[in-house]
């Protein structure tokens, strides 16, 4: 455990982002599940209103620093065409 007050302080703000983004991140991954699952189904207008949904939260969660930029845009991607290719 750290003696020094600054130190301490970093503790507690690490842990505060990485609850923060586990929280992100687990939104992020329901939501992709859940539109893979309506893609199964073969539901295209859920899935379109879901994916909206969902590329709302992920641009979010880059502005924020929880996904990459790069990271973001290839979800959003390949999500997308996958969504567009439903007939």
């Amino acid at each position: 455990m750290a003696n020094i007050k600054s130190a301490k302080k970093r503790i507690l703000q690490t842990r505060k982002k990485t609850e923060f983004n586990r929280f992100i991140k687990s939104r992020v991954r329901t939501k992709i599940k859940k539109i893979f699952s309506l893609i199964k189904t073969k539901s295209k207008d859920d899935a379109k209103l879901n994916f909206l949904s969902f590329e709302s939260d992920i641009s979010k969660a880059m502005s924020k620093g929880v996904f990459k930029k790069n990271t973001a845009s290839r979800l959003v991607s390949r999500l997308s065409k996958k969504v567009k290719n439903l007939k």
